[in-house]
């Protein structure tokens, strides 16, 4: 998280469409390997801190989403390093994730201050708001004015002189990520959901966490039977809610159905299916590569297997060392994934995300992933799992994370 206050100006040292180096001293002594960084609204994960230089990669999603496609060396960008507890929330609160990409229609100077016009895209409009924040490649600044087709922001010295925005020109593009409390505002609530079992474990760190003390966190919450959410910007563009198979109770399948909207599938180590003969779905599976097993049910269940407490109870015996393939029917309702047996370093999927999370955290290679949808039934991105994740109680991590440190 970001309040939009630039810790100073990075330069580009080179980039080669993939790899930045951005040299900024200040933001780099705050930051480590695995660390976020905010640069020019964009957030990215470190993958080396040396000598005052910031090096990461730059995904194709990113530079199809942002003003990363056309980023230069020599070029000067806003760099921020992340808020952390009792830091002060002087500013607004961003994420680093870009909603879209504005253009400069007109800048006017104003006694010492700059009054820039920005087109945004048609969508972002109607959330456009006079008087409320807004962050212009990560700088935090509030919309002065807002037209049919264009909002104004004005730009004091201060702002001028250590941020970017002072060398804005009319066609410039620029990354534009609304305020997080105006989503927040506009949302159900933030508190957990009390009917809702067995899906917060803890409250202390909801919402995005990054680094080795945020993927304890969030393991911790797998152990005791909570959920966390995984966010994947390269191949799906999609959220997950995770949780531990072994763990699992009807209480998180129930959220899963109310609240995710997904479709719940259950992530297995493959010697898992393989012990249990559980044999591949016909067909080439998705454009993913997701590696879909014939759904299954506990024998035993007294039901038809549908009901959150038959699918919980499945899940868990497929988590037990002791299962046998006579322990279940199919087909059934419960989904399983096979997972590549290198996990996260052979694919970056979140069935892959799901098995190596449960391992990392001291739990069988077994569990459950349903994709955040939307109350209108559209996918959600990045800001709308944000809130998401805040209003659950969740912590929220990103696959490249997780990659960096399972």
């Amino acid at each position: 998280m970001f309040t939009g206050h630039i810790r100073e100006l990075g330069l580009i040292e080179s980039f080669d469409g993939e790899l930045i180096r951005i040299r900024a001293p200040r933001a780099a002594v705050a930051v480590e390997p695995g660390g976020s960084v905010c640069v020019s609204g964009v957030r990215f994960t470190a993958a080396q801190v040396n000598g005052g230089v910031l090096t990461a990669t730059v995904a194709a999603e990113t530079r199809r989403r942002s003003t990363f496609d056309s980023i230069n060396k020599d070029d000067h960008v806003n760099v921020e390093v992340p808020i952390a507890a009792g830091d002060a929330l002087d500013g607004h609160l961003v994420q680093g994730y870009v909603d879209g990409v504005g253009k400069v229609a007109r800048v006017e100077q104003e006694e010492g201050c700059l009054r820039i016009w920005i087109r945004p895209p048609e969508r972002l409009i109607p959330q456009l708001v006079a008087k409320s924040p807004i962050a212009v490649d990560g700088v935090s600044v509030t919309i002065a004015d807002r037209l049919r087709d264009r909002f104004s922001i004005v730009v004091v010295p201060a702002t001028r002189t250590a941020t970017t925005l002072d060398q804005l020109t009319p066609g410039a593009r620029v990354n534009l990520e609304l305020d997080l409390v105006v989503r927040l505002a506009a949302s159900r609530g933030l508190a957990a959901r009390a009917d809702l079992p067995n899906v917060t474990a803890a409250l202390g760190r909801a919402g995005h966490v990054s680094g080795r003390a945020g993927l304890d966190h969030a393991l911790a919450q797998l152990a005791a039977g909570g959920g966390v959410a995984v966010w994947d910007p390269d191949a799906e563009s999609e959220g997950d809610v995770i949780f531990a198979g072994e763990r699992i109770r009807p209480g998180a399948f129930r959220f899963m159905l109310t609240e995710v909207f997904g479709h719940p599938t259950v992530p297995c180590a493959p010697e898992v299916l393989d012990r249990l003969d559980i044999a591949p779905t016909p067909g080439g599976g998705d454009r993913q590569g997701t590696a879909f097993h014939i759904p299954v049910d506990l024998a035993s269940a007294p039901g038809t297997g549908v009901s959150t407490a038959e699918r919980a109870a499945t899940v868990r015996r497929l988590a037990s060392p002791a299962a046998v393939p006579g322990d279940f029917v199919m087909p059934g309702h419960v989904h399983p994934l096979r997972a590549r047996p290198g996990l996260l370093a052979e694919r970056c999927g979140h069935t892959e995300a799901t098995v190596a999370l449960c391992v990392a955290a001291g739990l069988a290679p077994v569990g459950v992933c349903s994709e955040v949808m939307n109350a209108d039934g559209t996918m959600a991105g990045p800001a709308d799992l944000e809130v998401a994740a805040l209003r659950w109680g969740l912590p929220l991590l990103e696959i490249a994370d997780l990659r960096a440190w399972l």
